[in-house]
């Protein structure tokens, strides 16, 4: 695991969930990885209550499967769950970016206009990590300027199961045209064009089913098979 820094006010429940989420996202808790409540607990500075409310929550979602003694690891990747996600993720994204087309400020613009150029910069010099986490913002901006934050804070656990596959995405096929994605996304809303927002999202979020079948064949050990 990788160090996570516990948030001012955030309870050891939120800390430990957030935390041990991250990890799998990010894959250093890697798909068939061993969990352990004690080394987690140990690691994060909390008690195991937290941590095991954080695994069965996670468990209910089909992030961490559990087996009656004999311990906790976390889930292949199962295309099915993937592809549920992205469904729930074009309906909501579709509909909130044309919500973004008419109710965008000039300082919301500001921000995603920010957020793209630091995207194209790391672009230059191969900072994933960077990118990952200025397109995690970028999206959420979208939502924050559509007035939807609550419902994207709702969809973020099964996401989970999209965002690996981002994740993997980001590391082994490096495809710049996610960045672009983004440039043009954000151009539609200024030019206040829903029906090309729409389209580029729909667009944008396709483009995981060329990226799978390049992962699978490069991480067969990361995915469940039939």
């Amino acid at each position: 695991m990788r160090s996570v820094e516990k948030l001012q006010n955030e309870t050891a429940r939120e800390y430990a969930f957030r935390a041990i989420t991250e990890n799998i996202i990010s894959l250093d808790l890697a798909p068939g990885t061993a969990v352990s409540e004690n080394e987690i607990s140990g690691f994060l500075g909390v008690s195991r209550t937290p941590v095991r409310e954080s695994i069965q929550e996670l468990h209910k979602a089909a992030i961490i499967e559990i087996y009656p003694q004999r311990g906790s690891s976390v889930s292949l990747i199962d295309s099915q769950y993937v592809e549920e996600a992205v469904f729930l993720r074009r309906v909501l994204d579709t509909a909130v970016i044309e919500e973004a087309c008419d109710l965008a400020t000039e300082e919301d613009i500001r921000q995603m206009e920010d957020n793209v150029a630091l995207q194209e910069f790391y672009l230059t010099s191969n900072a994933t990590d960077k990118i990952y986490s200025l397109d995690n913002a970028f999206h959420h901006m979208i939502y924050a300027a559509a007035k939807k934050e609550t419902i994207y804070s709702m969809q973020k656990t099964i996401m989970i199961h999209f965002d690996r596959i981002r994740t993997l995405s980001m590391l082994a096929v490096k495809d710049k045209k996610i960045v672009n994605d983004h440039r043009l996304m954000l151009n539609a809303i200024i030019a206040r064009d829903k029906a090309e927002a729409r389209a580029l999202v729909e667009k944008h979020l396709n483009r995981y089913r060329v990226d799978q079948e390049e992962l699978i064949k490069k991480y067969p050990q990361y995915f469940k098979t039939e």
